[in-house]
């Protein structure tokens, strides 16, 4: 593994700006990514925008960066409204699934590069370069190009171009997608590290909800052009707010349940409805795999599929109203296709939506 020094004191250790998306709006002809978005974002925080593909959070990250003019709202840095301002004025790094590095060039060359723009000696220029590469530890690799390193390499080095600049916020849109799984995980935590290490406001765009909940201080969670949700990571899980975000972060299972003086039950359970108040009724409730147990006696069950997860399994059950449910329990408990299960509900609060049939 490649030994990742400590952020070098010239790369700066202040914290970052203050971010603030204000009623954005942005429309591709009749389509409208952005839907009025507020967003804040504080010095130094790392905040995720999480979501499906069409949701808005690539377009709202090239909104930031100014690669895309919005058609009103504003966006304001440190608070200086820079919606108007060129991108190259707004004093902002960026790294991109895609790598970008210019083939005829070093590592170290790469990394020069935004300095070389911005008319850095040439004394210092390599300085700092080097401090970068030495930060992402790829100082052993400053004289190669990009085809002889690997993709891994190569994202390290895009980092270390954005950072060098020393700017006051950094944009990381989708940067781990094109890797493997565990390069993924190496560079998603060493991208944790240097941030927090550098103190610098940071907005990561991702469709990978692990890799969100694992490095973001906050995620927004976006549908529509819009945030659906934000919060901490464990915010989110623990109380989604509405049923996209608990069916799109984590998993969740849909039981048939009812709403009665406001209170969510199923199978003789009763639960606290999270969101906004609902009608008596029939619903669908989300009820996460932990919540769910095996037990003595209970719903009665039919195990479908069972999935060994490290230090946890995961089977799935088909109840007697044809709903398909799963659980997780210890690994070390095995049940076999076919077999008769009994099931409890826990009571943990729950998100739900009307049920139509």
């Amino acid at each position: 593994m490649t030994s990742i020094a400590s952020v070098p004191t010239s790369l700066g250790t202040d914290r970052g700006a203050a971010v603030e998306l204000e009623a954005v709006v942005k429309t591709f002809g009749t389509h409208r990514a952005l839907n009025a978005i507020d967003l804040t974002i504080k010095p130094g925080e790392f905040v995720a925008l999480l979501g499906p593909s069409g949701c808005g959070k690539t377009t709202a990250l090239r909104a930031l960066s100014g690669l895309e003019l919005v058609d009103s709202g504003r966006i304001v840095i440190d608070g200086v409204d820079v919606a108007a301002v060129p991108t190259n004025k707004r004093d902002i790094g960026m790294v991109f699934q895609s790598y970008s590095l210019f083939p005829h060039m070093t590592a170290i060359e790469n990394v020069e590069f935004g300095l070389r723009m911005r008319r850095v000696a040439a004394s210092e220029r390599r300085t700092r370069a080097e401090e970068a590469l030495d930060m992402v530890g790829l100082a052993a690799f400053a004289e190669r190009f990009a085809h002889q390193l690997s993709g891994g390499q190569q994202q390290r080095v895009a980092l270390a171009r954005a950072l060098v600049t020393r700017p006051r916020v950094l944009l990381l849109d989708e940067p781990l997608s094109a890797l493997d799984a565990k390069v993924r995980v190496q560079l998603r935590d060493e991208i944790r590290r240097i941030q927090t290490e550098l103190g610098i406001t940071t907005v990561f765009v991702t469709h990978d909800q692990e890799e969100a909940l694992a490095v973001a201080d906050r995620v927004a969670v976006m549908r529509d052009g819009a945030i659906e949700q934000i919060g901490t990571p464990e915010e989110l899980y623990a109380t989604p707010l509405t049923p996209f975000v608990a069916d799109f972060v984590g998993l969740s299972n849909r039981i048939p349940a009812d709403l009665v003086d406001g209170k969510v039950v199923a199978h003789g359970i009763s639960m606290r409805l999270l969101g906004e108040p609902m009608d008596d009724g029939p619903i669908t409730a989300y009820i996460r795999p932990e919540d769910v147990a095996l037990a003595n006696a209970g719903i009665r069950a039919t195990v479908v599929a069972s999935s060994f997860l490290g230090s946890l399994r995961r089977t799935q059950v088909v109840l007697g109203d044809d709903s398909r449910v799963s659980i997780q329990h210890d690994a070390d408990v095995r049940p076999q296709l076919g077999d008769v299960v009994f099931l409890k509900l826990k009571g943990a609060a729950v998100s739900a939506v009307r049920r139509t049939s």
